[in-house]
């Protein structure tokens, strides 16, 4: 079943991995391009203003080239660049979840389909038990074989 492969936590690495490679490749063949992405997993640092923002579409697109292309890297899983919006040209720093884009163009032609829906689960923080810990310690120095590694 479809579902199966594009909701799994490996293919969603798989895809990632793969966007991350292309776009490196374009980056050093310098070749422009555009991302279709989920603009509602992209940054904007400074937030655009509402008039701008309201104007994308779910999924937007981004094409790379001049001076939006020049600024563009590859940071942890983001691609980030500069860019300018609306009639003011509003400039904003965009990062875009590499797993977030959509696909990969170049002349108007997919390169590059992402169907990974993969879901990050959230990370749960353990509250830190005290009397756990006292227990373990308690555990830990009831063994005599334990008294080496106390210092003295």
């Amino acid at each position: 079943m479809l579902e199966n492969v594009i909701e799994n936590k490996n293919f969603a690495l798989m895809m990632k991995r793969h966007i991350g490679e292309l776009v490196v490749h374009f980056f050093e063949q310098e070749q422009n391009f555009g991302i279709l992405c989920k603009v509602d997993d992209v940054q904007f640092e400074p937030a655009l203003p509402e008039s701008i923002k309201s104007e994308f579409r779910s999924l937007t697109l981004f094409f790379l080239a001049g001076y939006t292309f020049e600024t563009a890297r590859i940071d942890d899983d983001f691609i980030i660049f500069e860019a300018g919006f609306g009639a003011d040209n509003f400039g904003s720093l965009v990062s875009v979840p590499l797993l977030s884009i959509m696909q990969v163009i170049v002349d108007e032609t997919p390169v590059l389909i992402n169907l990974a829906r993969y879901i990050h689960e959230p990370v749960v923080e353990k509250e830190v038990d005290e009397n756990g810990v006292k227990n373990s310690m308690d555990v830990f120095l009831s063994n005599p074989e334990n008294s080496k590694f106390l210092k003295k």
